[in-house]
């Protein structure tokens, strides 16, 4: 049973390494484009700001103007009639998506912008400003929910995590996969209300503070770059190799400069 272990383990790290080999990683970042301004390809431009702006305004709005406040029963009560007892909280895990496949994709052959370790870095900048702009709004509105006593509504979180993933979708890989992404943002964001956890302001929030946050993740890559000495255009490959015979696992690793 021992000797089947190994040659599994000694055929998958064959298969690896012949999907990654360190030469072709050398010569090019094959999961990103070479014809990317590598240095300004997402600057800051104050037209970016009007959209995410304008649905946090109209979010915040409702949750002060009595018209808006009618209007967001209004759909809650349809809401109501839609679901009757029939929730569904795919909601819960769908929110993930857009991120996933933003890291994900570069690596199964799709065309991305930028090599994973600055989309790594964009994504997680943009998540950490996700949680200061929803943790700070909800601890200062203190909103009720629509099905609970807890003062936490708004922003919606689900919608504002969901909302990231498809604008990062958007930027790195174009409109095709970003038109996807938004979809199912779309998708996430009518869940909330449909199930209740969210009114309809909440969502329009989350909505911006989603948009926001994965475009200042971009707005800051220079500066990761500029920190990190990105610009030298370091890589590093790691290849692992087995021994059946000693039972040893090994580690290899190159530098490309």
């Amino acid at each position: 049973m021992n000797n089947i272990y190994r040659a599994i383990i000694a055929a998958t790290i064959i298969v690896v390494s012949i999907a990654n080999p360190t030469a072709a990683y050398c010569s090019e970042q094959s999961d990103s484009l070479k014809t990317t301004n590598y240095y300004n390809d997402y600057q800051f431009k104050s037209a970016q700001l009007v959209l995410p702006v304008s649905l946090m305004a109209v979010g915040t709005y409702g949750v002060y103007n009595t018209t808006m406040k009618k209007y967001r029963d209004d759909v809650k009560d349809g809401m109501e009639k839609l679901r009757g007892d029939h929730y569904f909280h795919a909601d819960d895990y769908v929110q993930y998506l857009p991120m996933a496949a933003y890291l994900g994709l570069g690596a199964i052959g799709a065309k991305a912008k930028h090599p994973f370790r600055e989309r790594f870095v964009a994504g997680a900048t943009a998540y950490l400003s996700l949680g200061i702009i929803t943790n700070v709004a909800k601890h200062s509105f203190k909103e009720k929910r629509p099905d609970t006593n807890a003062r936490n509504s708004f922003p919606s979180g689900h919608t504002a995590t969901v909302f990231m993933g498809a604008e990062l979708m958007r930027i790195e890989y174009g409109n095709y996969w970003g038109l996807g992404a938004y979809t199912v943002a779309t998708a996430v964001g009518f869940l909330r209300m449909y199930n209740n956890r969210h009114w309809f302001n909440d969502v329009l929030a989350g909505a911006g503070v989603g948009i926001i946050s994965a475009r200042i993740g971009y707005w800051m890559l220079p500066l990761w770059r500029k920190w990190f000495k990105w610009d030298k255009n370091l890589q590093v490959v790691a290849m692992p190799s087995y021994d059946i015979y000693t039972n040893t696992l090994s580690v290899g690793f190159a530098a490309c400069f």
